[in-house]
């Protein structure tokens, strides 16, 4: 029994909320959340808090602003009532994935190529590549890549209104320069900047692409051909406001910082999470952050695989090397990475052929360590191009199981033989929709974790994995 606390659960997972009380041996704290007809939060704790501690558990699955608009208002009225201290609970840290979003040398964001061989009809398979699909709308149909494309299409459109605009009545005695390049299309480096570079040429080459009837001072716009209006002056066309070039994607708001200013901002005093997606995210805050792993359980789960140590850990990605190699370290087996190569490929035969294998995976079962699975995109690619190599089973240890979209069709269809995720989020919907899928309870982690914290005693022994 921990006494002068209080444990409020949030609306994103009740079964966790009702685990970890139970752990620790005390009811859930009486707290009102329900939403207004027009949508925005509410939030009553019909409890006193003066003086005591506050834990509120809160997780980042399923509507996540929702459920970070009802965290802050709570802790803000924990605050409000006085409370000791106030701790934020979220066994998956909301908006964790963008604080390191990649940009290339320029400083513009990475952008995917569409890939053309998607077909419309196309069915589940392991090369599948969805977009996340919001929560008001659908799953896609086919899994095309349908963003990705509307981009390139709005950017050859650009490119051809920038060319039509050059060849417009006005310079219509310049339409023969220029017609031969625009049959064939426009280039990808044709930009806004290189076009207005070509009408500028066009103006000043010599006379004989002019016309016989042309003189040079006409064309500089000192004088003006006999049939053309005072008014028309051929000259290089102003921008009235900034226009971005064709083919580059706006910057990216990085939401980390702003959401760790947000929950410090509330009156939040303390945060406990589990396996960020960046470790480096903890720097964000000016509170202390508890970063709780799961690796004991995954090391756990490995040990009762029959002959463990003639498996293989595999690391899905190059980011998630130093992750999986601590648990192959742990358990004495052999490593293998799988190495992503971003370069564009024109191979229809093969479509995991930028993802390279380091590692000899042959008649042995490999197990996939990774932090999180959103689209399950990464995983069961990896798992096919396992299974090409030799690989016998192919296991998928997840931490943070999200499963959005069209994940858990793509799993059923993947050559995965089973995928193992902890109930960070909830997950009975997805273990009904998914025969391969097993959860691993960490209520029991939690708990202890907020008894230390609320005694003041040290969390390193749920760092200790041996």
């Amino acid at each position: 029994m921990v006494r002068n606390i209080v444990v409020l659960g949030g609306s994103s997972h009740p079964q966790l909320n009702q685990k970890i009380c139970d752990r620790l041996g005390i009811p859930e704290g009486n707290v009102l959340l329900s939403k207004f007809s027009v949508g925005e939060t509410r939030v009553e704790i019909k409890e006193s808090v003066r003086g005591k501690d506050v834990y509120i558990i809160q997780s980042g699955g399923g509507k996540v602003n929702d459920h970070l608009m009802e965290l802050l208002i709570a802790i803000s009225a924990c605050k409000t009532a006085s409370a000791r201290k106030v701790t934020a609970v979220l066994p998956l840290f909301p908006y964790s994935r963008q604080s390191d979003i990649p940009y290339n040398k320029t400083g513009a964001p990475l952008t995917k190529a569409s890939n053309p061989y998607n077909k419309p009809d196309f069915a589940y398979s392991f090369e599948s590549k969805p977009q996340t699909p919001h929560p008001d709308y659908p799953p896609s149909q086919g899994l095309s890549n349908g963003v990705e494309g509307l981009h390139s299409g709005l950017t050859k459109l650009q490119v051809d209104e920038a060319i039509s605009s050059a060849n417009s009545p006005q310079n219509g005695r310049f339409a023969h320069y220029s017609n031969a390049s625009h049959a064939k299309g426009p280039k990808r480096s044709d930009t806004m900047d290189s076009l207005s570079s070509l009408t500028n040429s066009v103006f000043d080459a010599p006379s004989r692409y002019r016309g016989s009837s042309t003189s040079s001072t006409a064309l500089n716009g000192n004088a003006h051909d006999e049939n053309t209006p005072p008014s028309s002056n051929l000259q290089t066309p102003k921008k009235d406001c900034f226009q971005p070039r064709p083919g580059y994607k706006q910057w990216v708001a990085q939401a980390g910082t702003l959401v760790a200013d947000l929950l410090t901002c509330a009156g939040a005093d303390h945060i406990i999470t589990m396996d960020l997606h960046d470790p480096q995210y903890q720097g964000f805050f000016d509170i202390p952050v508890d970063n709780l792993y799961g690796r004991p359980l995954l090391k756990k789960y490995i040990m009762g695989i029959p002959d463990y140590q003639q498996a293989v850990v595999v690391s899905p990605d190059a980011g998630g090397a130093k992750r999986a190699t601590a648990i192959a370290d742990g358990l004495s087996m052999p490593f293998a990475l799988i190495h992503k190569e971003r370069r564009p490929t024109k191979i229809t035969d093969r479509q995991n052929a930028t993802m390279m294998l380091v590692g000899d995976v042959s008649n042995r079962i490999c197990i996939l360590i990774d932090d999180l699975a959103d689209t399950s995109n990464t995983i069961t690619r990896a798992a096919k191009l396992l299974k090409k190599e030799g690989a016998t089973k192919v296991y998928a240890l997840l931490t943070h199981g999200v499963l959005s979209g069209d994940a858990i069709e793509r799993i059923n269809a993947s050559a995965l033989d089973k995928v193992v995720v902890t109930n960070s989020v909830p997950q009975e919907e997805h273990m009904k929709r998914c025969p391969k899928l097993e959860v691993l309870e960490i209520g029991e982690i939690f708990a202890e974790a907020i008894r230390r914290v609320h005694h003041g005693e040290s969390i390193s022994v749920l760092f200790q994995y041996d």
